[in-house]
């Protein structure tokens, strides 16, 4: 009976320990089925992540690639234009030098323009007091002869006056002097002035200011 009563409870014990055995299993199997769909969520959005970086990454390359294409067209392009600007320089250096030669001409000729014209001012200043030297020399050679006309016209008049018995303040006329002139013409002024006879101890005179005789 004893015995009996005791297999009895040993049973009841391995039946509990084998239903806390399985709830433990049971939970154990809950956690890890847990930890097992944590883990898969984890592992979907970290290859989710992957899956979009990896997207940013071929973008990214796309992107540096084209990148890359343009620059080497503009670098191609830019090689393509230097000859080309290369050519223009040289023609703008050979235009640059054509216009300093032009411009060293044209520096030389005005030079020499300016030259030829002090040369040219030069001459006719030398001309010109020339000029003025003749002209002087002819105004001074008219004078002269204006006052040798009237010399000779006072001379006829005093020879008139002593010949006719003339007394001072008679004014003979030019007819009355003819006899007594060089050839019977009475004198003309070179320099279209108009003689006056005036009386007798009056010396004659001439409208030219400067044609005077001396007392």
């Amino acid at each position: 009976m004893w015995k009996t009563d005791a297999a009895m409870k040993m049973k009841s014990w391995v039946l509990w320990l084998l239903v806390v055995a399985f709830l433990a299993s049971e939970v154990f199997l809950f956690s890890a089925n847990r930890q097992k769909d944590e883990a898969l969520t984890s592992l979907n959005a970290a290859k989710q992540q992957a899956e979009q970086l990896q997207t940013q990454l071929d973008q990214l390359k796309a992107s540096s690639a084209d990148l890359q294409n343009a620059e080497v067209s503009r670098l191609r392009a830019e090689n393509q234009d230097l000859p080309r600007l290369r050519n223009q320089v040289t023609q703008l250096q050979a235009a640059n030098d054509q216009l300093s030669q032009q411009l060293k001409n044209t520096i030389t000729a005005a030079q020499q323009q300016q030259e030829q014209l002090q040369q040219v001012q030069t001459e006719n200043q030398q001309a010109r007091a020339a000029a003025q030297a003749d002209a002087d020399a002819q105004v001074i050679a008219e004078r002269n002869h204006c006052i040798n006309n009237l010399r000779q016209i006072d001379a006829a008049k005093n020879q008139w006056a002593l010949e006719n018995n003339k007394a001072a303040g008679a004014v003979p006329a030019a007819e009355d002097l003819l006899p007594y002139l060089q050839n019977g013409v009475f004198p003309v002024c070179p320099s279209g002035g108009t003689y006056t006879i005036g009386a007798i101890g009056v010396p004659p005179t001439c409208s030219v200011p400067s044609h005077v005789l001396p007392q």
